[in-house]
């Protein structure tokens, strides 16, 4: 986390766009593609083309931390390497980092500007916060001119503002429900959504090991080099290290990654799988990847603070990360007490959340979100309440902690988590997740909880 003040000229273009569209969601390439043009953008086709290698990386879960494999690795081989990532954590220029630091904010001033007056001589089409956040960072790439331009995809991919890049290699993490009411109700629309970030006779790195039929016929379709999970490329390990496979290359004897989780490994061969793909135009050292997977960081992925009592963050926000968290905490080994601080956007399926959580909550400490952090998709810790009472009533005797499960209402992650605090022992572990809002609302206080007073 940075400490250092937003400059006066950036504060203005945040506060200029929260106001004019706030977190609007609008899915569609060309209104983006008309301001595009106007920006004098290189095209290729009906794509914007930059200099480079560019990895576009989509999926329901794991893109964030696949994105920061991808950029650690190639840092530690030598390159120059941009990310652009969202939603941020902290601050909005978390979004765009050039060799691991984020970019100045006068660059973000310069390219919103460029956006705007391209906007205006393109009939003043309308463009959502994020359209307008992705056209900056591609003009500030443009100019930086790296050797790999990471690209997380926001959400879905057809119709998302990144799609409108073309791309040399693209990544699909997994294909799970969420935001059911723009991409479909089904994995079959998800991941038909998904798959458009494909390119013709480009890597399409699959990490779902059983992807919907659909999904297969569409790359086809589009003439992209398919990569996998299991057939093109792999891993196994022990205990002690692990190994990675792909078509004509082999990586032993690593070191297990410095992101902690069930799924890092997949996310890890994913990245590597991507890198290898692309190894005739942009070759990667055993050092790099050794050093890349010890030296990578994402905070707020099932991110275990130091002291006592152990404090996780993880911005698990749909059915399919809980479910994830629920093995990670899994793995953990035994906690007299657990307790959980939650908070969640109104469009999230909150029972489905608590329900992958089962048993495994002693205290729900539930926390409401305000308009002014999560907008018109803020949820109050009322509305909260019954989803969590329903599953911890259907709890079966086997899966029910000892004593009774206990659902408190709070009206933000802070305070919910200065209770929490205030109730545990040494030995106890709080949880914090449900959204970035919840996790960025509790990180003051989570920082410094259960650390000697010099690191405070």
């Amino acid at each position: 986390m940075h400490d250092r003040p937003t400059s006066p000229g950036l504060s203005h273009w945040l506060d200029r766009l929260t106001e004019r569209r706030g977190n609007q969601i609008r899915l569609g390439l060309d209104r983006l593609l008309k301001v595009a043009l106007a920006m004098g953008l290189p095209m290729q086709e009906n794509d914007v083309r930059l200099e480079g290698l560019v990895v576009t990386v989509g999926g329901t879960n794991g893109k964030g931390s696949t994105c920061a494999f991808l950029e650690s690795i190639a840092l530690q081989s030598g390159y120059r390497v941009t990310c652009y990532t969202s939603p941020h954590l902290f601050r909005f220029q978390e979004r765009l980092r050039l060799n691991g630091q984020e970019v100045d904010d006068q660059a973000w001033e310069f390219a919103f500007d460029k956006v705007e007056q391209a906007r205006l001589q393109a009939d003043g089409v309308d463009l959502s916060f994020f359209e307008v956040t992705t056209l900056a960072a591609i003009s500030i790439v443009q100019g930086l001119k790296p050797d790999l331009a990471i690209f997380e995809i926001g959400m879905g991919g057809r119709l998302d503002a990144v799609n409108c890049l073309s791309s040399d290699a693209a990544v699909l993490t997994s294909i799970d429900l969420d935001h059911q009411a723009f991409l479909g109700s089904t994995r079959e629309k998800i991941a038909w959504e998904k798959g458009h970030i494909a390119r013709s006779g480009c890597p399409f790195i699959l990490t779902d090991p059983s992807p919907p039929e659909g999904l297969l016929a569409l790359l086809e379709k589009r003439g992209a080099d398919v990569w996998w999970v299991g057939r093109d490329f792999g891993y196994e390990g022990d205990k002690i290290q692990w190994q990675w496979w792909g078509r004509s290359e082999r990586r032993s004897g690593l070191g297990y990654p410095a992101l902690r989780g069930v799924n890092q490994l997949l996310n890890a061969s994913a990245a590597l799988a991507a890198l290898s793909s692309l190894r005739h135009r942009f070759a990667v050292h055993q050092g790099g990847v050794r050093q890349g997977l010890a030296q990578v960081s994402l905070p707020g992925r099932f991110q275990v603070l130091p002291g006592q009592p152990a404090v996780v963050l993880d911005v698990a926000h749909n059915p399919h990360a809980a479910g994830v968290l629920a093995a990670n905490l899994d793995q953990m080994g035994f906690f007299p007490k657990t307790f959980a601080v939650v908070g969640m956007l109104a469009d999230k399926d909150a029972q489905a959340i608590f329900a992958r959580l089962g048993g495994r909550v002693d205290c729900w400490c539930l926390a409401s979100l305000s308009s002014q952090q999560a907008g018109a998709r803020a949820r109050s810790s009322q509305e909260l309440r019954p989803f969590c009472e329903a599953v911890v009533a259907g709890l079966s005797e086997s899966e029910r902690p000892v004593d009774p499960v206990i659902i408190l209402e709070f009206d933000d992650p802070d305070l919910a988590l200065r209770y929490a605090a205030g109730q545990t022992s040494p030995n106890d572990r709080i949880v914090v997740f449900g959204s970035f809002v919840t996790v960025a609302q509790a990180w003051p206080l989570a920082r410094s909880l259960g650390q000697a007073p010099h690191l405070s």
